[in-house]
């Protein structure tokens, strides 16, 4: 209900809306499933740390024909400005890049879609200092001088995953100890997913961020031992 009543609030003062979406997570997934119903259009915003991935794409498909209201825009993740300025992982390193935000990436986006409403997965339970953020907000759900909207606040993990299955939708690609975490290129249960799953994808990890393969490396090395 607290979820609805946000989101119905913010379709009182606009019919087209962002929503920033990781392509297999959990709350994006069920986010999109709360949020589709009440827009003219949902533009759901995927931020790639290594674009075309078999596995998101997968996702992005079923989104995309699940959802006629909905489309997709791929703009790059926020953190590779950080990998790209300091060549983390053995990418190749751009000395001038600037080191953006999700804010900055946020009002990017808004700018180019001239769509002045935004929504995001974040919870409360996911850290302290989204708890603490989100604790500023009307319902801890709405900034409306930042024009954007948290409809899961008050979601724990296992209440999403309970919404997912009771709608019956795509279940999130889990990489390791019960989370799923994310394209995080240094994460060893992330290449260890793609590596087991999606050999190409891999690949391509391996291609842009070389020294990844080194995690992999090393963890393979110990548990033969």
């Amino acid at each position: 209900l607290h979820s609805l009543n946000a989101i119905k609030k913010v379709a009182q003062l606009t019919d087209r809306v962002i929503l920033f979406h990781s392509g297999n997570g959990k709350d994006s997934i069920a986010l999109l499933e709360l949020i589709s119903p009440h827009f003219k259009e949902v533009v759901c915003v995927y931020m790639y740390v290594v674009k075309d991935l078999e596995h998101i794409n997968n996702y992005i498909a079923y989104a995309k024909k699940k959802y006629p209201n909905c489309r997709f825009i791929e703009v790059p993740h926020y953190c590779l400005s950080q990998y790209y300025k300091y060549g983390i992982l053995g990418c190749k390193r751009i000395k001038n890049q600037t080191i953006l935000s999700l804010a900055d990436i946020t009002k990017s986006v808004k700018v180019n879609t001239g769509i002045e409403w935004a929504f995001f997965g974040f919870k409360k339970s996911d850290s302290l200092n989204r708890r603490l953020m989100l604790g500023t907000y009307e319902d801890e759900a709405i900034s409306y001088p930042k024009k954007n909207c948290y409809p899961l606040s008050r979601y724990k993990n296992s209440d999403v995953l309970n919404f997912i299955s009771a709608k019956k939708l795509l279940k999130p690609t889990v990489y390791g100890n019960g989370q799923s975490q994310g394209a995080n290129v240094g994460n060893l249960p992330f290449l260890y997913y793609c590596k087991e799953n999606y050999p190409n994808d891999y690949k391509k990890i391996i291609e842009q961020f070389p020294q990844s393969e080194i995690i992999m490396f090393e963890y393979e090395n110990s548990n033969n031992e």
